[in-house]
């Protein structure tokens, strides 16, 4: 399972012109999840997203976690994470099955739910426009 995480100041998904999820303090987490991933990885990509300290404090040190800034997470199924760029033309043969990806993408959503987040989302295998106000900028990309 792969993602990246953005924090932002605000951010939304629109599918067909409409705002399918939005937050403001937050993390956008774009996710990847690949054809041999599991749910116990799933459960720690949540445990770790959801710990990360990456907001700052009085200090101006990135020492704070989400609970601590009171933020939510927009969750952006992103299949292209797993892309063969072994060409010019990415390859998506190593992308996990919609039978195995949707609930694996769900199982992360509920277990960051769990831990007492808001979790809004976009829909997996839309056409999704993400827009978003980046804090910092500061971006991580974590693997489990």
């Amino acid at each position: 399972m792969r993602a990246v995480v953005t924090r932002v100041k605000n951010a939304r998904v629109e599918i067909d012109g409409k705002i399918n999820g939005a937050i403001d303090t937050g993390f956008l987490v774009l996710l990847g999840v690949g054809p041999e991933d599991t749910q116990a990885q799933a459960d720690k990509m949540a445990d770790k997203i959801c710990g990360l300290r990456i907001f700052e404090d009085e200090d101006e040190r990135m020492n704070l976690n989400l609970a601590a800034v009171g933020g939510a997470l927009l969750v952006v199924s992103q299949f292209t994470l797993y892309a063969d760029t072994s060409s010019r033309r990415p390859g998506f043969s190593h992308t996990a099955k919609p039978d195995t990806a949707i609930p694996l993408y769900e199982r992360f959503m509920g277990q960051c739910r769990e831990k007492g987040f808001r979790v809004e989302h976009g829909e997996f295998g839309a056409d999704m426009q993400v827009f978003s106000q980046n804090d910092g900028p500061v971006t991580i990309l974590l693997e489990v």
